[in-house]
């Protein structure tokens, strides 16, 4: 087992806080120097496995479903998402920062309306292939409830249309016996939650515990009216620059920009994920977990799985397109990163919400079992040559709605324990 020296507060904290405030202001940045310092003096003054009062983790009940530290061990339930009923947003400045110029003409055509009907009905398909595969490889599978996503909604702030309910890794977040709901940033998603609350409700009537994270307003003020994105180069200087369509009028996330290492969640500022949301992370769950925020050298980062994927205990899956900035730090902590080889998908098939690299989207059963497209024989030969069988699944036209493995699902339950394995 991999245990090794823990990146801790200190220069990092320090690091994210002028980062902040260069950008936020000096009255914001206060506010985060303190937050990171009380998290920090919290952290110092606890025992690395203190938890509420009783200086000790409080065990996962007994009986609880819901129980899940990381992404690799042996998976046990799961929820799949569905892609029924799925719409295209409509196209608001969030989304549009989000997507491809080559898809605006897309979005502008159907924001509001059903996928390609035909496109939908070979994607629904292919997930139910794979919910099969995962049930004959043991795995409970759950699913959403499907829903009218075409239908108009209106708030005090905005209107909108819904989008779907294909990708439960995007709204949900399993740290520990704990489901986090997370709020969200895309005006299509406001009302995602709903798809899941059946679900969610079972899980906490058997002992899981619940929480949803402030749901923002989503209000005009939420949004940089005026994120002027015109090329894929405007979209590269913006980024380096630390500039995102979101702001920090109020917390939002996607619980996609998360990856869990046992007592360590790595997170990425993005389109779709704030510091402010970050910041209320990092404080619901310390002292028990650490939270550090790592970035890319990415144009358009939304959602951190196809970028940075951890498959194994010290191993990790880093995109060659997106490199991380604080990768030294990986390899000095001992752990192994692999480069993923190139995605072997067309340039013509549809990717109107995703890029290639969910190729690299795979979904973990255990530490020798994977789940990997089916097209994509690089990486089924790169998963053989780590000593891991691949189980391959084609889910090309479901990969066109945004998302691959690691997106469709949600690790409800992993038979395994909470460890450090960067401590």
């Amino acid at each position: 087992m991999l245990r090794v020296r823990c990146l801790r507060g200190g220069s990092r904290g320090a690091e994210a806080a002028h980062y902040i405030g260069s950008r936020l202001g000096r009255v914001f940045t206060g506010w985060v120097q303190r937050s990171f310092q009380s998290t920090q003096a919290a952290t110092a003054s606890q025992n690395p496995c203190a938890a509420d009062d009783n200086n000790a983790t409080s065990p996962v009940p007994k009986d609880c479903p819901v129980c899940s530290y990381n992404e690799w061990d042996p998976l046990e339930e799961v929820i799949v998402g569905r892609a029924e009923n799925a719409c295209v947003p409509p196209f608001s400045v969030e989304v549009k920062a989000n997507t491809y110029e080559k898809y605006w003409g897309f979005y502008h055509q159907f924001g509001g309306q059903s996928f390609p009907k035909d496109h939908l009905k070979k994607a629904i398909a292919e997930i139910e292939e794979m919910c099969n595969i995962l049930k004959r490889e043991g795995v409970i599978v759950k699913r959403p409830d499907p829903i009218d996503w075409s239908v108009k909604y209106k708030t005090p702030d905005f209107e909108s249309t819904g989008m779907y309910a294909a990708m439960p890794r995007d709204i949900l977040l399993v740290v520990g016996n704990e489901i986090i709901e997370a709020p969200m940033a895309w005006r299509a998603r406001f009302f995602e939650y709903r798809a899941y609350r059946r679900i969610i409700k079972e899980y906490f009537n058997s002992g899981a515990k619940w929480t949803t994270a402030p749901k923002p307003t989503m209000a005009d003020e939420l949004y940089d009216q005026d994120y002027p994105i015109r090329s894929v180069e405007d979209r590269h200087k913006l980024a380096a620059q630390g500039k995102f369509v979101t702001t920090e009028f109020e917390p939002c996330f996607d619980a996609a920009d998360f990856i869990r290492a046992g007592r360590d969640i790595f997170v990425q500022r993005s389109q779709v994920t704030n510091y402010m949301g970050i910041e209320w992370m990092r404080r619901h769950l310390a002292p028990d977990y650490k939270v550090h925020i790592i970035s890319f050298k990415d144009p358009n980062p939304m959602h951190i799985d196809a970028t940075f994927n951890i498959i194994g205990p010290g191993l990790v899956l880093s995109n060659p397109d997106r490199p991380c900035h604080q990768i030294e730090l990986f390899k000095k902590a001992g752990w192994t990163v692999i480069r993923p080889p190139v995605p072997l998908i067309p340039d013509d098939h549809p990717l109107w919400m995703s890029s290639k690299w969910l190729s690299m989207n795979v979904l973990m059963l255990d530490e020798k079992r994977v789940m990997v497209d089916a097209n994509e024989t690089s990486i089924q030969k790169m998963f053989e040559n780590l000593g891991i069988s691949t189980i391959k699944v084609n889910i090309r036209h479901a990969n066109s709605l945004g998302g691959g493995f690691h997106c469709w699902t949600c690790d409800i339950r992993r038979r395994g324990t909470l460890q450090s394995y960067f401590d």
